[in-house]
């Protein structure tokens, strides 16, 4: 059958297909590009599906924030070379749009399907893995981060005991150091009572046994049990960690510190990291 070349482009230019495969698929279908598409389509999932187990460790985290919303996406890939592909960007792009336009926070069949779609194309397994959407009321404002590789981004929101405290320079300075902070130290916790309790047990039975021949009085035992474990929280706890820019205070302490300052009290009202590929 003969195939023209202006055929074959078009339904390359539309599938991304190579040119060879499309030519073969119109020959396949007789010449009908919307069957000789429906076949491309066909084994690109095919070849996703073959895939489908493969770790998307590579990707892209994007934010959109105007300060009082903030949208936070994490689209993956397998390899770096698709991460940079226009297509893939273009989608990410595309989802963070729809994602803060809808207040998106979790990911939907439509998001999927755009995925999907492109996996199909591009023939390497790809997934919308995070979605979150925040929205501040009148007495609190949303800083960002995203890192220059784009596989960090923070989220932090900050309330005031009063409008114009997060209206202030300095409050919306300390928000987007915190931002920094939590980038740097990717805190698990907020604070020392959001730790399961069952992990601070682990924790505490550890320390235990470590100090458990130490020659000294059970009551002295207990205190360093109770020392360590202050430590490990201080450690993994957002609110709890010596402040990034100054670290003889808590960030807790430095919150304090700047919300005086502002004239009122300030208080954290979400944080989100997104790491690219850890949940």
């Amino acid at each position: 059958m003969d195939i023209k070349a202006s055929e074959v482009k078009a339904l390359r230019e539309k599938t991304g297909a190579g040119m060879m495969e499309c030519k073969n698929a119109l020959i396949a279908s007789n010449g009908d590009a919307a069957q000789a598409e429906k076949i491309l389509k066909e084994k690109g999932l095919a070849a996703v599906e073959k895939r489908a187990g493969r770790a998307t460790t590579e990707g892209l985290v994007l934010i959109k924030s105007d300060g009082k919303k903030a949208s936070m996406i994490e689209l993956t890939c397998e390899t770096d070379f698709v991460a940079k592909n226009d297509d893939f960007i273009a989608l990410a792009d595309q989802i963070l749009e729809a994602s803060f336009t809808n207040s998106y926070n979790e990911v939907t069949a439509e998001l999927s399907s755009k995925v999907l779609e492109l996996a199909t194309k591009i023939r390497e397994n790809m997934a919308l893995t995070r979605i979150v959407t925040l929205t501040a009321g009148p007495d609190e404002y949303i800083a960002r981060y995203i890192h220059s590789d784009k596989k960090t981004g923070v989220l932090i929101m900050l309330k005031g005991d009063k409008g114009e405290v997060v209206s202030n320079k300095t409050v919306q300075d300390f928000a987007y150091d915190c931002c920094l902070h939590v980038a740097a130290f990717t805190p698990l916790y907020i604070n020392s009572e959001a730790v399961d309790k069952n992990y601070i047990q682990e924790q505490t039975d550890i320390f235990t046994k470590q100090v458990a021949e130490l020659d000294k009085p059970e009551q002295v035992k207990a205190g360093i049990v109770q020392g360590k474990i202050k430590k490990h929280l201080a450690e993994i706890c957002f609110l709890e960690q010596p402040f990034v820019k100054d670290d003889k205070l808590s960030v807790s302490k430095k919150m304090d510190e700047v919300g005086a300052s502002a004239g009122g009290k300030l208080s954290l009202s979400r944080m989100v990291l997104f790491q690219l590929g850890v949940n």
